[in-house]
C-alpha cells in the first residue's frame, strides 16, 4: 500500500483507542501514544526482533500489573505506533485499519501486563472458536 498521510494514520490510531471497551479505556494509566515512521536500529535490537523482520508496535514502560504504592513521579508509559511497516504489510485502506487496530491493541494490552506468548494463546483460542 502506498503512504498514507501522516494526519489521517494519527486518526485511524485514535480511532482504534475509542474501540476499546470503556472499562479498559478508562483504566489506561499514564500513557502516551505516539506514532513513529519505523522502529530503530536499537529499538529492534533491544526487543530481539530476528534480522529482516521489524516490529509494527512497542510498549515500554511499567504495566499496571508492576506498580505498586512506590509508582509516583514516572514518566509516561509509551505506546508507539509504526507507520511504515504497517503501511508495508497492508494491501489496501481496509487492510491498514485492521492491522492498526490489532496494533493498538496488542500494545494496550502490554500496559495491562498481557505477555506476547498469552497474546498469542488468546488470538489461538479465538481462532478456533470462529
Amino acid at each position: 500500500m502506498r503512504c498514507m498521510e501522516q494526519e489521517r494514520f494519527e486518526e485511524l490510531v485514535r480511532e482504534a483507542l475509542t474501540l476499546l471497551p470503556e472499562e479498559i479505556a478508562r483504566r489506561i494509566d499514564n500513557v502516551d501514544i505516539e506514532v513513529h515512521d519505523q522502529p530503530t536500529a536499537s529499538q529492534l535490537r533491544s526487543t530481539g526482533v530476528p534480522e529482516g523482520h521489524t516490529l509494527l508496535g512497542l510498549y515500554t514502560g511499567i504495566p499496571l500489573t508492576k506498580r505498586n504504592t512506590g509508582y509516583n513521579l514516572i514518566p509516561p508509559d509509551r505506546i508507539i505506533i509504526f507507520k511504515r511497516p504497517l503501511e508495508r504489510i497492508s494491501s489496501d485502506e481496509d487492510d491498514l485499519v485492521e492491522r492498526v487496530t490489532a496494533t493498538v491493541i496488542h500494545e494496550v494490552a502490554h500496559h495491562f501486563g498481557i505477555s506476547d506468548q498469552r497474546l498469542n494463546e488468546i488470538e489461538a483460542e479465538r481462532r478456533t472458536r470462529d
